[in-house]
């Protein structure tokens, strides 16, 4: 959805990409969001929190040790303003919801269902919350900042993405999806409905035919845009004067008819 060439370097031709710091702070926080609900409802405080983040950035680099080089020189592995601005997004979080009210029915919760298509839907949500009468809430974490109310239906795809394989698999659809903005403390809320899910379905569909038909023909275009500049692509893209490598002689070959697989990482 956000450029075909780039679907291209990172899912067909799995070119390396550099880690950015932005990102790998991310996924220290939602570590962290993840792992406080392992306490006790009593002891989900702020502290608690707090107290977890180092350990869990050593635990990342334990798993991960080619994380460590974006910090090359720091003495204590990351810089300070780095995780001062960590700190500052788990402080956010309590600023939305107390966690001490909460039991969420799942977290990091690997979902997947196969339309009628053959089409396989997978991917991971952060949280799901099951009301005792069985509603269903799609919790996602977001260390950004909430977009513009023009930007909001992009931003909700994703989500749109999870309820559709809830819906399919549990048959029942989400009655709310909640996406928690840390960077600056608003929530983004949508009640969906059968007619939301069905359109997203239809929309999936249409991007994998599109995908079918860029494997089958070779052009993936490029198509620029204000992420531009961060992109690690930016000097093989043609829009910038690079020259697009050749096709890897492993590139898999997309066969529409037989089970294909889609993940929530667009």
């Amino acid at each position: 959805m956000t450029c075909p060439l780039l679907y291209r370097f990172r899912v067909i031709d799995r070119i390396e990409e550099r880690p950015s710091p932005a990102a790998v702070r991310g996924t220290l926080v939602h570590a962290v969001l993840e792992r406080l609900f392992d306490l006790p409802a009593g002891e989900r405080t702020v502290a608690a929190a707090r107290a977890m983040l180092e350990p869990q950035w050593a635990e990342l680099v334990a798993r991960e040790p080619e994380l460590a080089s974006l910090f090359e020189g720091a003495a204590d592995g990351a810089p300070q303003e780095w995780l001062a601005r960590a700190y500052e997004l788990v402080d956010s979080y309590f600023g939305l919801e107390d966690p001490r009210r909460l039991e969420p029915a799942d977290r990091e919760l690997f979902v997947e269902t196969v339309l009628e298509s053959g089409l396989k839907l997978r991917g991971y949500i952060d949280r799901v919350d099951v009301a005792p009468t069985g509603e269903i809430r799609i919790v996602d974490y977001k260390t950004g900042s909430a977009p513009r109310a023009d930007f909001e239906a992009r931003a909700l795809f994703q989500m749109r993405f999870y309820a559709l394989v809830l819906w399919r698999s549990r048959g029942r659809v989400p009655a709310l999806l909640q996406l928690m903005y840390l960077g600056n403390g608003e929530v983004l809320r949508y009640a969906p409905d059968e007619a939301d899910l069905r359109a997203t379905e239809r929309k999936l569909e249409a991007l994998w035919r599109a995908i079918a038909r860029a494997t089958e023909s070779g052009e993936w275009r490029p198509r620029p845009g204000k992420l531009c500049d961060w992109c690690d692509h930016k000097v093989r893209c043609p829009e910038f004067g690079g020259v697009v490598p050749p096709l890897p002689e492993a590139a898999p070959v997309v066969v529409v008819p037989a089970q294909r697989e889609f993940s929530d990482d667009l």
